[in-house]
């Protein structure tokens, strides 16, 4: 099964006259939707029991929950302090993910800064088993772990790098953000094939199982020559990627991934256009 939902809420959840996320699942599930990622990008901030009420609403309505970590989480960083507080961030997104009764969390690998790629990817290969080992022996080995692919060109995190991180424990699943991925590369998604090609890279490098359960990040991004600028929503189409060739290598490869629209405030509705998409292009071939 293929699961789409949006990160956080919309403009049309507010509109609709909601305003707690604990009301979230019903409402994305009488749109049609099954996923929901809980933002923590600004600090894991989320009670105990405002956790519970969300997971027994997701549990009730069958929508699938992940967790985005804080945005300063740097595993390349060369300050222990700094180390410290990004394994600790990671460590109260894995408790949030737990109370929320969700299965997988996102983080941002962090930045290379004024070292290089090779140097600040040995630091981030090197964190990341303590990550693993304290996640596990803080109850949260069932939690997966699903670095993001980065939008900016000097941070680190590109599609290689996350494979590379993800290689290290079966457990890790990348994130892979098409619409960073297209700003990085300045406009190097257009076809099926282009995302067929990193569908490849994944697969050979961490297995099937991982290519098929990949989580996705979905929304059309303005980039420049560094890279990412902004997010827009999916009616902004001069702005890409598009969804149409990832939905074609999805259907193709028999895959099930969890599908996030980041969309610039319709990210709920974006993400059922997604799913109409895929839906409509699955049909067309049976």
């Amino acid at each position: 099964m293929v699961r789409f939902g949006p990160a956080g809420n919309g403009e049309a959840f507010y509109k609709a006259g909601f305003k707690r996320s604990e009301q979230a699942p019903a409402w994305l599930r009488e749109m049609g939707l099954n996923a929901y990622e809980y933002q923590c990008g600004q600090g894991v901030r989320i009670g105990k029991e405002t956790a519970k009420a969300i997971k027994d609403e997701a549990e009730k309505y069958d929508i699938a929950m992940s967790v985005h970590a804080p945005y300063f989480i740097n595993l390349a960083s060369t300050e222990q302090q700094k180390i410290d507080n990004s394994v600790m961030y990671i460590m109260q997104t894995l408790e949030a993910a737990k109370n929320l009764g969700a299965s997988r969390i996102v983080f941002h690998p962090g930045g290379c800064g004024k070292m290089s790629r090779d140097k600040a990817m040995e630091l981030a290969l090197g964190l990341m088993p303590r990550i693993i080992r304290e996640a596990d022996e803080g109850g949260y080995g069932n939690i997966t772990i699903c670095p993001e692919v980065m939008g900016k060109i000097n941070q680190l995190g590109n599609v290689e790098e996350v494979i590379d991180l993800c290689s290290l424990d079966e457990r890790l699943i990348p994130t892979f953000d098409f619409g960073h991925i297209n700003a990085r590369t300045h406009g190097g998604l257009k076809t099926a094939e282009d995302f067929d090609r990193l569908m490849d890279m994944v697969e050979n490098k961490l297995g099937v199982d991982r290519m098929r359960n990949l989580h996705v990040h979905f929304s059309r991004i303005q980039f420049s020559t560094g890279g990412e600028v902004r997010h827009w929503n999916y009616c902004d189409v001069e702005y890409g990627p598009d969804f149409e060739p990832l939905a074609e290598v999805i259907q193709k490869r028999d895959m099930s991934p969890v599908i996030i629209c980041e969309s610039a405030g319709n990210q709920a509705e974006d993400a059922l256009e997604f799913k109409r998409i895929l839906t409509s292009y699955t049909g067309e071939k049976k």
